[in-house]
């Protein structure tokens, strides 16, 4: 058995196909399971405790496991694209270009998969034009040579001969990944994002105040007012021009160009700005006595 998967799987390369399937099958089984569990204790109407598998929500929203589906295939695709080992290969050039297609495609009606309900010309639609912006983004830095975690990586190679700067780097490099889901969590997704090309924005980002209606600031601005009233402000004016051009664009796109007045910027930034809500409590057990009668 060893011996037909270092000739046959290793030996002829065949063994990230391997991986693909093994990976594709026990996911879809472990999928399946979850579901199901979910499911029955729904139907109980019993809590999930803190290691049991629950269905991911953001804010009211239920965000189905495809959205978590398409965002890996997204980038692991990407990834593949960029680490060919040869990109003057045909071969690799045209799939790559297939993988283009079919992500432009799958992008374009990526708000259908959020919503699930075909929202391709509401105002929800423009969930899809924001996807493709944030594809265009990071394609973009992929072909001008950069790509993740290279601030280290240059560094890297300027310490080859100090042990101790190699061991603070690789501290570094690990600790990249919580610092862009922290940044993330304040509500920066751009930040997020792009920081992971240029690590010093992850750090700024993560020292800054968190957008208000961001998970940080449900958890932690609730009992900080103030804090919650700076996020606000800051908010409202630092969006304001960026909200303008940003409706112009997804207009342009959508096929209804035009300009978008003071009032159409202030009903979207009054639908967007606002305080999080507080997180829920579960509820309080009766205590021997208490609440009965």
């Amino acid at each position: 058995m060893l011996r037909w998967f270092n000739d046959d799987i290793v030996g002829h390369g065949r063994l990230p196909l391997l991986c693909c399937l093994i990976a594709f099958i026990v996911t879809f089984f472990v999928t399946r399971t979850f579901v199901r569990l979910i499911r029955s204790r729904a139907a109980t109407g019993r809590p999930p405790r803190w290691w049991e598998p629950r269905n991911i929500h953001v804010g009211t929203k239920h965000v189905h496991h495809v959205v978590v589906g398409v965002v890996l295939v997204m980038i692991s695709g990407v990834t593949l694209v960029a680490l060919s080992v040869d990109g003057t290969q045909l071969e690799h050039t045209a799939a790559a270009v297939l993988f283009g297609i079919g992500g432009a495609l799958v992008l374009d009606e990526y708000a259908l998969i959020l919503h699930l309900s075909d929202v391709y010309w509401e105002e929800d639609g423009r969930t899809s034009v924001d996807a493709v912006f944030a594809a265009v983004a990071v394609g973009g830095l992929l072909v001008l040579g950069l790509h993740p975690l290279m601030f280290f990586i240059s560094l890297w190679h300027d310490t080859t001969h100090s042990v101790l700067l190699r061991a603070g780097l690789v501290v570094a490099i690990v600790l990249t990944l919580p610092l862009a889901v922290l940044v993330v969590l304040k509500g920066k997704v751009w930040t997020g994002l792009i920081g992971m090309f240029f690590v010093p924005l992850l750090v700024v980002g993560a020292i800054r105040l968190a957008r208000p209606q961001a998970p940080w600031a449900r958890w932690f601005y609730m009992s900080q007012l103030d804090k919650m009233a700076r996020a606000l402000q800051r908010e409202r004016t630092l969006r304001r021009p960026v909200v303008r051009a940003k409706l112009w664009v997804q207009y342009t796109i959508a096929g209804t160009p035009r300009r978008p007045d003071h009032q159409m910027v202030d009903t979207l930034l009054d639908r967007e700005v606002r305080p999080a809500p507080p997180p829920q409590q579960p509820p309080r057990p009766l205590t021997s006595g208490a609440g009965v009668r």
